[in-house]
Formats: C-alpha cells, sequence, structure tokens
C-alpha cells in the first residue's frame, strides 16, 4: 500500500465527481465518473447569486436547476452501482457532495464523502511530485528511439513512466501527430501521480529526457528539479538512422500536417531554411524534409543538454535502432549511479 491517503480509499467503488464538466475536464481523479450537479453554466449562476444575494438565493436556484433532474440522478447512480455503494467528491467536499449524497442516502444508496474533496486530492498530488525518486533519464537526440528503447525496459520489468504517452506529446514541433488531445497541466500531474504510486521509490525510475514543456504541458517544478538533477543515459545513434526513422515514422502524414509543423519552427529554421524545407515537402522530398528539421533539433539538443548540469552521465553509441538489444544493453546502468 502506497502513502497516497486519498487513492488507498479508492477499493473499486464507483467514484461519482459531482464537479462541473468543465471541472471535471481540467482535471480528476483517474478513475472518477463525471457525474454533475450542475452545468458549468448553472454553477456559474449559483455563484454569482451567492455573491450578490447570499446563501439562501443560491440554494434556491440550485434546487431550481437541480429538482427536475433528481430521478434521473438517482437512475444513472444505479447503473453505475446496483450494488448501491458509491462514493463522492466535489471540489471542497461541501455542499454539491454533501447534497447528491443525501439524495442517493435517500435513495438507500450506501455512500461515502470523500473528505476534503478534490481539493485535497491535488494538495497530495503536489507533495508527491515532490516526493524523491531515483530517476533515471534516457537522453538522446531526437530520432534516437528513446520511447521504443523505454517500452522495452518496461516489457523486461523496470520500472518506466512515458511522459511522452502521459501528455499525448511527442515533444516537437510534430508531436501532435497522430495523439489524442493533451491534458490540461492539472490532469497531467494527477495521472503521472497516479503511475508514480506503483513505483517503489527504492528502486531506479527510467524517464525520457523532455523540455520543461511536452507541447502545451507543463512539467511540475518539483518534478523537474528531480528530473534535471537526475542520472543520464545518453545513446548515440548515427544520423542516418535517425534520418530514417524520422521519415519512417512521420512519413504517412499529409503534407497539410507536416507543413505546420515546419512552420512552428520557421522563426527558428530561419527563412531560408523553411522555404527550402517546404518545397521539399511540397515535391515528395521526405528525407531532404527531415535532414533539414534534424539538423536544427540537434543543434537544439546539444545546446540544451550543455545548459543542464548533469553530474551523472554515461554515453553508449550503438550503430543500429534495435531498441530491444539497446534496452538488453543499458539496464544495468542504473546500479552504477550514486544518489
Amino acid at each position: 500500500m502506497n502513502d497516497f491517503h486519498i487513492l488507498n480509499m479508492l477499493t473499486g467503488t464507483p467514484l461519482l465527481d459531482v464537479r462541473s464538466p468543465g471541472e471535471f475536464k481540467r482535471g480528476h481523479i483517474p478513475g472518477a465518473i463525471s457525474f454533475p450537479l450542475f452545468s458549468d453554466e448553472e454553477r456559474a449562476a449559483v455563484g454569482t447569486a451567492y455573491k450578490q444575494k447570499g446563501r439562501d438565493e443560491a440554494v434556491l436556484l440550485g434546487l431550481e436547476y437541480v429538482g427536475p433532474r433528481m430521478a434521473e440522478m438517482v437512475k444513472k447512480a444505479l447503473q453505475l452501482s446496483p450494488q448501491k455503494k458509491i462514493m463522492i467528491h466535489c471540489w471542497r467536499g461541501g455542499m454539491r457532495s454533501g447534497s447528491v449524497a443525501w439524495l442517493l442516502r435517500q435513495s438507500g444508496f450506501n455512500v461515502q464523502v470523500i473528505p476534503g474533496g478534490y481539493k485535497a486530492y491535488r494538495l497530495e498530488v503536489q507533495n508527491y511530485l515532490a516526493k524523491p525518486f531515483k530517476y533515471v533519464v534516457l537522453s538522446g537526440p531526437t530520432g534516437s528511439g528513446k520511447t521504443d528503447i523505454l517500452k522495452e525496459l518496461a516489457k523486461s520489468g523496470n520500472q518506466v513512466i512515458d511522459l511522452e504517452s502521459l501528455a499525448s506529446h511527442k515533444g516537437s514541433s510534430f508531436g501532435s501527430l497522430g495523439m489524442q488531445e493533451q491534458p490540461a497541466i492539472e490532469h497531467f500531474e494527477n495521472l503521472l501521480v497516479q503511475q508514480l504510486t506503483c513505483m517503489n521509490p527504492e528502486l531506479p525510475v527510467w524517464i525520457e529526457d523532455e523540455s520543461r514543456k511536452i507541447g502545451k504541458v507543463a512539467l511540475n517544478e518539483a518534478f523537474w528539479i528531480q528530473k534535471v538533477s537526475a542520472p543520464v543515459v545518453r545513446i548515440e545513434v548515427p544520423f542516418n538512422m535517425r534520418l530514417k526513422k524520422l521519415v519512417n515514422e512521420y512519413g504517412n502524414f499529409s503534407k497539410e500536417e507536416l507543413s505546420q509543423g515546419i512552420l512552428r519552427i520557421g522563426k527558428r529554421l530561419g527563412p531560408q531554411h523553411t522555404k527550402a524545407a517546404l518545397e521539399n515537402l511540397e515535391e515528395g522530398r521526405l528525407e531532404a524534409v527531415a535532414e533539414s528539421c534534424l539538423l536544427y533539433y540537434d543543434k537544439a539538443y546539444s545546446y540544451s543538454f550543455s545548459r543542464v548540469d548533469r553530474t551523472q552521465v554515461v554515453s553508449v553509441e550503438f550503430d543500429h535502432l534495435d531498441a530491444a538489444s539497446i534496452a538488453q544493453s543499458i539496464k544495468k546502468l542504473p546500479a552504477t549511479f550514486r544518489y
């Protein structure tokens, strides 16, 4: 059992998040079910009534909204939990969760309200992200196959967190291609902590060498500090192999999608290189396009890597991109690091 109090309370019983849909989208306890007492618009109206007219007026307005839906709410809860056992939370464990708990208890449900609500959960998330772990950073220039290597490390029983998968973004200007919508920063942190609670902090945890921002998702400050001070395993693979990997990975996307990726780094590529890359893309010379972008990313990677004071770095060269073989070669390296 881990030391995350609220997560330890969740034992398979359906957890209903009665906050508004917008609040749920910004972030929620992984596995929770959106069961809003109010819509976003209704919540705003009740809040305004509370500020301008007082608590009694706000309660009456809330009842006007919820009253006609009470039967449907009970029916939906029965579908989610035929055994009539439910857990509930709102923002602070206050009126919204209390109201839904009262309604369901009147209908024969065994209801447990999460103390402190989502606010208490988020506080635990922030504290957990500052908890010390033995992170090992897998680094290497673009096209080195780091994500594939991490997957192979996980297959062989190593502790791995795939930050790009959690962020639904591969980090580069082309990183959103083929990925789902990114979570809000708040929910990314929730997902990250969900995985961390499954990790043994006494054993190494492999993560990829990401920038502070993965697409629109910014890494938590406490987590970032641990990441930049962690030991590094740096993979070095020949340029031409990385080039072919990028062509294979991104070559099936449309010209429109690829051109948008080029334009996003246009200022850093410079007008001449951007123009040449777009012309090569239009004429189907994908390897030339990839080469222009890869040269830029290699420079950016070298600059970024040199700016961080990394006390423990092991560089390993390979003449192939066989992720399983590379994982096998590096998996024992964390035992040589000092924490």
